[in-house]
Formats: C-alpha cells, structure tokens, sequence
C-alpha cells in the first residue's frame, strides 16, 4: 500500500486529500520535487537516492515563493524513509514532495498566506518508456530567469513543460527540447541535456533557463571521476546539437536517457554512443547501491 504524510500523519494515499479552495491548486503556488527509491534485488534493499540534496532544493525553492517548511531537512528526511518503509514497497519507486500555499483563499499573491507540507511515494518505472529517444525541438521556449525562476520546481512553471511534452507526443516523438529566449538549447520537458562532440561532453550553462539537476550533478561527477572526463557547460546552438556525436537526457524520473534522432536527423550513428552507455552503466550501478564509492548518495530504507 502507498502511503502519504499529509497534516503531520501517516494516511493511506487514496484517503489524502486536500480543499477545492486550497491555494495552491488555484494559482500554482507550491514547489515540488521527484526523488528516486531504486530497488537492488540482491540486496533486498530501496535505496533513495540524494535524498538530502533533494530537500535542500525544496528549501531554497520555498523561500522564492515566501514559504518556510515545517521541518529541518534532516526531518524531512526521516519522514521519507519512515513512509517508504511504512509502505513496504520492493520495486523501484516513485517520491513527490510537495511545499505549498495551503489557506483556502482566492487572490493572486504570496503574502499573507499559509503554507504546509506533503509528501507521497508510488511504484513508477522508466518515465521515458524507451532504450533511446527520438527529440522535436519544441515551438515552446524557456522563460528567463525574472519570468518564473527555473531553478527551483515551481508547480505553475510546469505548464511550460507540460505543452512542450505533449507537442512533443503529438508530432510522434518522444520527448521536446526546448530553447532559451536567445535561442539556445536549454533542457526536454523534463530533463537536463548533454551533448558529446570529439569525445567531449557538453551541457548548457545555468544561463540557459535550465533546472540545476541533481541527476545533472551526478553524470557530471562521475563524467569527470570514472571516465577522466570534466563536463563544459556552454551555450549550445541548434547546428552543435545536430552536429553532435552523442546526445543524451537526465532527470530524476528519466535516469539517463540516450537520445538517437532529432527531428528525424539521427545523432551520431543513430545509436546510442560509446561515452552515454559507459555514463549510463556507471549512473545505474551508483543510484542501486552497487558503488561502494558513492554509497553516502544513497539512503537504505530496510
């Protein structure tokens, strides 16, 4: 059974509600986030990974808005492992923390308003529902950064997102990256993006109207420690994305997600390349728990 903690208690998932007045639902004032519990079968164990970071980026995105959580992080983070293991979940999950304006009242502002926090976990699967992808450039750009701030998850900024995927679906492709208002490549619906050109790994720069991903860390970590690689963030064109030898996606629900073909120009060989399946191995054994080397990335629940 699914459980949620909503209103400083445990409940079941299907009896967690919130008012039709509520805020939040009216004007998108909350801030989310997705962390990841990865199942390692050998070890009989869920493992949650980055779960601190993750919450660290709540809190920074809360105050945006002018909310404070009820909870430190290290809090938060016991009541996450305290619901998963209350859940008794063996496959890989799903956690979505959510902060919000919680008064029941209408009016466009943040001040003068409640806020709480809840959270939840479901089993969820691969997000991207493929080995390797096929990209549209979407007619959606970013916002800049004094639209809506994308470096936190601000529920109201993903309308963007959302048109932006389902264009993206109703072209017959699978996933759209989107551009920053200049023009320059940004990020998918929900991912970060990298680009590999002469054995060299590219990532748009926190300029570019991206989302400062944990997931996005990470490859860039183990890029440079495993594979003696240092990731360089730039601005990257339409003609270097096509261009590249190898393109792929990150993102907390997506994992690392090769991409082959971008507006039916395949990338590379149009196959999935050398350096994104040597990341993608060295990502999938780190977030089981199968590297003792980044373990402290990773939160046993049983």
């Amino acid at each position: 059974m699914s459980y949620a903690f909503l209103n400083k208690k445990f409940i079941p998932l299907e009896d967690a509600k919130v008012g039709i007045m509520t805020h939040a639902l009216h004007y998108g004032t909350a801030v989310f986030e997705g962390i990841r519990g990865n199942w390692n079968g050998e070890k009989k164990q869920i493992y949650i990974f980055r779960l601190k970071e993750h919450y660290e980026r709540l809190a920074e995105g809360s105050a945006l808005l002018q909310m404070k959580l009820p909870y430190s992080v290290d809090e938060l983070c016991k009541i996450t492992v305290d619901m998963v293991k209350k859940s008794k979940f063996k496959e890989d999950i799903y956690i979505r923390p959510l902060s919000y304006k919680s008064t029941q009242a209408m009016g466009v502002r943040l001040h003068n308003l409640e806020n709480d926090f809840l959270v939840f976990a479901i089993p969820w699967g691969r997000y991207i529902d493929k080995d390797a992808c096929r990209c549209c450039i979407s007619s959606w750009r970013r916002p800049a950064d004094n639209v809506i701030p994308p470096s936190a998850k601000i529920t109201g900024l993903y309308i963007n997102n959302a048109l932006t995927k389902s264009e993206a679906i109703s072209r017959g492709y699978d996933e759209g990256i989107m551009l920053s208002q200049d023009g320059f490549v940004s990020e998918g619906s929900g991912e970060n993006i990298f680009v590999v050109k002469n054995g060299k790994i590219f990532t748009p720069t926190t300029k570019d109207s991206i989302l400062k991903g944990i997931t996005r860390d990470t490859i860039m970590t183990l890029a440079s420690n495993e594979l003696g690689i240092n990731v360089i963030e730039k601005k990257i064109g339409l003609v270097e994305l096509y261009d590249s030898d190898e393109c792929f996606l990150t993102g907390t629900a997506a994992h690392l997600t090769p991409v082959t073909e971008i507006e039916n120009k395949k990338i590379g060989t149009g196959q999935p390349g050398e350096i994104t399946g040597k990341l993608q191995k060295l990502y999938f054994d780190v977030i089981k728990g199968k590297n003792e080397k980044y373990i402290d990335w990773c939160t046993p629940v049983y």
